[in-house]
């Protein structure tokens, strides 16, 4: 066909072919990050994270204390014995991302009551694995003050079954629901690699039209399109939306079937929520095409909004706490939408009807779409400025 949607679109495929961005943006880029992604957090959670022991007091008890830290899956003990001045620099040097400091007396001072302080430093500003080993410590330093207790009413006369009631009088019974493995990857990856595709399509969407505005062929294309900007926007966003898809279908078989991801609602309603997100995605892409009429700013703030997604969207930091204002701005981000439907679908295992709404949000983004493109025909007919 010489004109019309199909003939649109062939060309924009042949575009596609010849580019390089498109062939590396598209398809490397996203593919390479879902393999990077996976190998990087293989092991589901960081384990045998380095620290050092300074041990002044070095009595069987507290030789007993350090051997239970070091049993931890998470915890690797790397340095013992040290002074504390040497093991603060070997923290500096990032050697190790905590301290633990027994004092000298520990043993004695405990037995006798006058309560000795066991004292532990953790590096936050790597955040995961200070938080990781800021668990390891506060738990071994329970079970030494619950230690130290048992053996003192033990030495008392008082029998385990008396003294156990008393040091722990509630046992926890904990629950981890939708990710009982504590799995970062099953937290992060699932997030992560639609988040780069939605930063993808945005980006791509604004450089589809701009890049005809910028060679001036917006005549060209309209001409092809039978001056119908319906035909044009929809032949020039199919091929990508193909495209998208795929790599939509090969993050799922990585995450869901290679890494055995759990998906407790089954494949149907992750692949639709994979398909609304990218037609949510290039509706916003299209939003931002129109209202900045200008390529170099649209693709800026394309850029921006695809990378705030990353943080405003609620799966590293939750949006309950967020500032009122901020949790409102997350939900004009279709990555929002896209991460409940995963929490509440993939995760939890909800009936479809829980997140309706957010499917509709995302739809509502493509529908929005519809709105500007008036804007987009006059965009496409602009004189490109150097």
């Amino acid at each position: 066909m010489q004109s019309g949607i199909l003939a649109v679109a062939v060309r924009e495929i042949k575009r596609i072919a010849v580019s390089k961005i498109c062939i590396w943006g598209i398809i490397v880029v996203p593919i390479l990050s879902a393999a990077i992604l996976i190998y990087m957090m293989s092991a589901g959670l960081p384990q045998k994270i380095p620290i050092a022991v300074v041990d002044q007091d070095n009595t069987s008890t507290t030789r007993a204390l350090v051997r239970q830290l070091d049993a931890f899956p998470k915890t690797d003990i790397k340095f013992k014995s040290l002074s504390f001045r040497e093991a603060r620099l070997r923290m500096e040097r990032f050697e190790v991302y905590a301290i633990l400091s027994i004092p000298k007396d520990f043993t004695r001072d405990a037995v006798s009551g006058q309560q000795p302080k066991l004292v532990y430093y953790t590096n936050n500003a790597f955040f995961a694995s200070g938080n990781l080993l800021f668990q390891d410590l506060k738990t071994i330093s329970v079970l030494a003050s619950a230690s130290v207790g048992l053996k003192t009413a033990l030495a008392k006369g008082f029998s385990e079954t008396q003294v156990m009631p008393v040091l722990q009088p509630i046992t926890i019974d904990s629950h981890v629901v939708g990710n009982p493995w504590v799995n970062y990857s099953i937290c992060l990856n699932t997030s992560l690699l639609p988040s780069i595709l939605q930063l993808i399509i945005l980006i791509f969407t604004v450089s589809a039209f701009g890049s005809e505005v910028k060679s001036r062929l917006g005549s060209e294309l309209m001409r092809i399109g039978n001056n119908n900007i319906v035909s044009v926007i929809i032949g020039k966003m199919l091929p990508y939306t193909i495209l998208y898809l795929l790599v939509s279908l090969v993050f799922m078989s990585v995450l869901f079937y290679y890494g055995d991801f759990p998906l407790k609602t089954g494949f149907f309603p992750m692949f639709l929520a994979y398909l609304c997100l990218i037609l949510g995605s290039q509706g916003l892409g299209l939003i931002l095409t129109a209202v900045f009429q200008n390529y170099r700013m649209g693709l800026s703030i394309a850029s921006l909004l695809g990378m705030l997604s990353f943080s405003i969207t609620g799966f590293s930091f939750p949006v309950e706490a967020m500032h009122s204002s901020l949790q409102a701005l997350s939900y004009i981000f279709p990555m929002r939408h896209f991460f409940l439907i995963y929490v509440n679908q993939a995760l939890d295992g909800f009936p479809i009807g829980y997140v309706a709404y957010h499917f509709v949000a995302l739809l509502g983004f493509a529908l929005l779409g519809l709105l500007v493109f008036p804007r987009i025909r006059s965009f496409l007919e602009f004189d490109y400025e150097e």
